[in-house]
């Protein structure tokens, strides 16, 4: 099973977050969680003031070169948007540099900023994500590419450098529509399923539908692979770590910093939420350990990935977060999954 972390690179201004602050964190904590022994790291992409980062492959690229083992992914590159001839040569330039590192989740997008700042319409997302997935992944199979579609202009025997050094991994990212995890599953991707509320029956609801949709599809069983992202912290106990957590938990999610789109929690409603079936993976290193390897066990995944800073979070809390993780929780999990 891999474990890792993510960031989002929200800024809080509040904490004296700038864009600048922001992004010099993301990449230190890219390497430190090399450091510490995990083995995936996700930079999510957006498009607003609110957020640092709009070009993940690009801080990516940073961290390349500082470290040589880790997993460098997008959690998620916001495809409905973008030219996939374009978002192939980045992250293509992006396995170069990493020396075969490199991996794309593809998402539609929870914003409607990109799609007015890159002039697509908000109504046809599904049909723009859906023609544009499956252009990224006929480039990503064929050298040279002949294709036809309703959003950009044809190709006629297209040569799309560079090329990624082996097959460039591409997950479909679902946040809980079922057509979504349909979609994965019919097409023989990895599913990276956003894990952010109620608890892991509904997820185990979504995968059950991707992997029957992938059975049915033809394709085997072991390229259905499952990965779970949650917010996340791991602190010394329990009690401690939920304490610590919920005022950026709280912040994070309210309307006031999400223009609106937010909702206010209390804080009985996030220790429910990091119960063992809860969806907040929050709490010391054992109760960690203990809900990832629910995730493994009732879910099949084969892969997790904590969004490690959040709502303007010191920069201590998280680094002593990644250390734990690496340090405690991951080699206890393998240990325990080895067995």
């Amino acid at each position: 099973m891999e474990l890792g972390v993510f960031s989002l690179s929200d800024i809080n201004p509040d904490s004296g977050d700038t864009a600048a602050s922001r992004i010099d964190d993301i990449v230190e904590y890219g390497v430190l969680a090399e450091q510490h022994g995990l083995d995936v790291y996700g930079i999510g992409e957006h498009h607003s003031p609110a957020f640092a980062v709009s070009s993940p492959a690009v801080l990516h690229a940073a961290i390349a070169r500082a470290t040589r083992r880790i997993r460098l992914t997008t959690t998620a590159s916001v495809l409905s948007v973008h030219d996939p001839v374009r978002v192939y040569q980045d992250f293509a330039t992006l396995d170069l540099v990493s020396h075969g590192r490199a991996e794309i989740i593809a998402g539609r997008s929870a914003f409607v900023e990109p799609f007015a700042l890159f002039g697509q319409d908000v109504a046809q997302f599904d049909e723009l994500y859906d023609e544009r997935l499956g252009l990224l992944l006929r480039i990503r199979d064929e050298e040279r590419v002949t294709w036809s579609g309703r959003f950009r202009p044809a190709l006629e025997d297209a040569p799309v450098a560079p090329r990624a050094s082996g097959q460039l991994p591409v997950w479909v990212a679902v946040g809980g529509t079922p057509s979504s995890a349909v979609r994965a599953g019919r097409l023989g991707l990895p599913m990276a399923l956003g894990l952010i509320g109620g608890s892991i029956d509904h997820a185990k609801q979504l995968i059950e539908l991707y992997r029957r949709a992938g059975s049915d599809a033809g394709h085997a069983d072991e390229r259905l692979t499952v990965g779970i992202t949650s917010h996340f912290y791991v602190g010394d106990t329990a009690g401690q770590a939920l304490t610590d957590f919920y005022p950026y938990y709280r912040r994070y999610l309210s309307p006031e910093t999400n223009g609106g789109r937010g909702w206010h929690v209390d804080e009985p409603s996030m220790r429910a939420l990091a119960a063992r079936r809860g969806a907040l993976m929050v709490g010391g290193p054992n109760e960690v350990i203990e809900k990832i390897l629910d995730l493994q066990s009732q879910l099949g995944a084969d892969r997790f990935l904590g969004q490690v800073d959040l709502g303007g979070m010191p920069k201590q809390m998280v680094q002593g977060s990644i250390a734990r993780f690496g340090d405690v929780v991951a080699p206890a999990v393998r240990h325990i999954l080895s067995r």
